[in-house]
C-alpha cells in the first residue's frame, strides 16, 4: 500500500509538470518562457529548454536577447549529444552574430564539434578533415586565443587517425596480395605523413611487396621490378640501419640479386 501510494503522487507529480510545461508552451508570455526555458537549460533539461528557445527565437530574433537565446539553443543540442546540430548552430551564431560577445567561443566550439563527430580510423575520415580544416580556421582567425594550444593538440589527434587510416589502407592491400597496389599505397602514405610511426614497417612492406610482385610478373617485367626491390631494401637500412626487420628484408635483397646476376 506505501509503495502504491508512492507511486501514485510521483505519477501525479509527473503528470502536473507535464501539464504546466503544455501551457507554457502555449503561452504567449516571451518573458516568462525565456526564464523557465533558462531554468530547463541549468538543470540539463535540454530537451524542454531546446524547444521552448526555438520557438521564442523569432520573436527575439532582432532583439539584443536573440543573441543570447541562439547561444542557448546551440549549447541545447550540444547538451543532447547531438554534435552535428550543435556545429551547424555554433557555425551560424558565428555568422548571425559577427560581433557578438559569444563569438570567438561559439566558433571554437564548431570545431570542436566536428572533433567530436570525427570517427574511429577504420571508417570515413570525411569529419576528420573538416574537424581539421575548422580547427585550423579557428586558428587563423583567433591567433591569440587561450584555446589555440589545445586547437593543435586537436589537430594533432586527428592527424594521427588520418595516418592510421592510411596506414590500415596500404596494409590491407599487402596483406590480401594486391601487390603493385601495395607498393603504390604505401608511397604515398609515406608521402603524405613522412613522420609516421609506422614508417619502418612500411619501407619493409615496400621491399616485400616489390620481391613478391616480381617473383610473380612475367618475365619481361622481372629486372625491374627485382631492381625496385634491391633499391627500396636499401632505403630500408639506410634510415634504419638495425631495423628488426633487416633480417627478413635482406633475404629478399639476396634473392633479389642473385636473379639478376643470373641474367647478365
Amino acid at each position: 500500500m506505501k509503495y502504491k501510494i508512492i507511486y501514485i503522487a510521483g505519477l501525479v507529480l509527473i503528470l502536473s509538470s507535464c501539464s504546466k510545461y503544455q501551457r507554457l508552451l502555449k503561452s504567449t508570455d516571451y518573458d516568462l518562457k525565456y526564464s523557465k526555458a533558462v531554468e530547463y537549460y541549468e538543470d540539463k533539461d535540454y530537451y524542454r529548454s531546446l524547444t521552448l528557445f526555438e520557438e521564442m527565437y523569432p520573436y527575439w530574433k532582432c532583439q539584443e536577447k536573440g543573441e543570447q537565446i541562439y547561444y542557448y539553443i546551440a549549447y541545447s543540442h550540444y547538451g543532447q549529444g547531438d554534435f552535428i546540430l550543435a556545429g551547424y548552430h555554433f557555425r551560424n551564431f558565428a555568422r548571425t552574430y559577427p560581433r557578438g560577445k559569444h563569438l570567438e567561443e561559439c566558433s571554437y566550439m564548431a570545431a570542436y564539434c566536428y572533433y567530436l563527430d570525427s570517427p574511429e580510423a577504420s571508417l570515413d575520415q570525411t569529419y576528420t578533415i573538416s574537424a581539421i580544416e575548422e580547427l585550423q580556421s579557428f586558428i587563423n582567425k583567433f591567433p591569440e586565443s587561450d584555446k589555440v594550444d589545445k586547437c593543435n593538440e586537436l589537430i594533432l589527434t586527428l592527424r594521427k587517425k588520418l595516418e592510421l587510416k592510411s596506414y590500415m589502407a596500404a596494409k590491407l592491400y599487402f596483406d590480401i596480395g594486391y601487390y603493385k597496389a601495395a607498393v603504390t599505397a604505401l608511397k604515398n602514405s609515406i608521402k603524405d605523413f613522412p613522420d609516421s610511426d609506422y614508417r619502418e614497417e612500411i619501407l619493409f612492406m615496400i621491399v616485400k611487396s616489390n620481391y613478391l610482385f616480381a617473383e610473380n610478373s612475367i618475365e619481361s617485367k622481372q629486372v625491374e621490378r627485382f631492381r625496385a626491390t634491391v633499391s627500396e631494401y636499401q632505403s630500408l637500412v639506410d634510415e634504419f640501419p638495425s631495423s628488426k626487420y633487416q633480417k627478413e628484408a635482406e633475404k629478399y635483397y639476396d634473392k633479389s640479386l642473385k636473379f639478376l646476376e643470373n641474367i647478365k
